[in-house]
């Protein structure tokens, strides 16, 4: 790419914890990636928004509420709505192992749980990035 990846990492809904969140997106943006966080209290519809106006490479969704099987399925939804087929989708928090394969399977990316190496994280990004999207 001959521009840094650009990542949004979003806290969706009444989550009102956000240490994990900031701590992914200050990782990222220490390996490189321009890192946009939305803070606290979004829609989906605003997390989508935002991302097709910031021309991001992947969405990063940090979710410990519970609400998980709701907003990854509706922020994929407003993806598809807006052409974002080649924009990852992904993160993390409080989700059981049988919710992230259904996720999963509906076409969401790799899902981290807490403890998980923020080098991981941004591992995964660079390279779904570098197999998916062509600049």
């Amino acid at each position: 790419m001959n521009r840094p990846i650009r990542v949004l990492v979003a806290k969706v809904g009444l989550d009102g914890h956000d240490r994990g969140a900031k701590v992914i997106a200050s990782t990222l943006r220490d390996e490189g990636m321009e890192v946009i966080y939305t803070g606290l209290r979004q829609t989906p519809e605003m997390v989508v928004n935002t991302a097709l106006q910031e021309d991001v490479d992947a969405i990063g969704i940090s979710i410990l509420s519970g609400a998980h099987m709701t907003v990854f399925p509706k922020v994929m939804q407003l993806m598809k709505e807006k052409g974002m087929d080649d924009v990852l989708l992904t993160g993390g928090g409080i989700i059981p192992e049988a919710d992230m394969e259904t996720l999963k399977k509906m076409g969401v990316g790799a899902l981290f749980p807490p403890n998980t190496p923020t080098a991981e994280v941004g591992n995964y990004i660079r390279e779904w990035v570098s197999a998916n999207r062509n600049f």
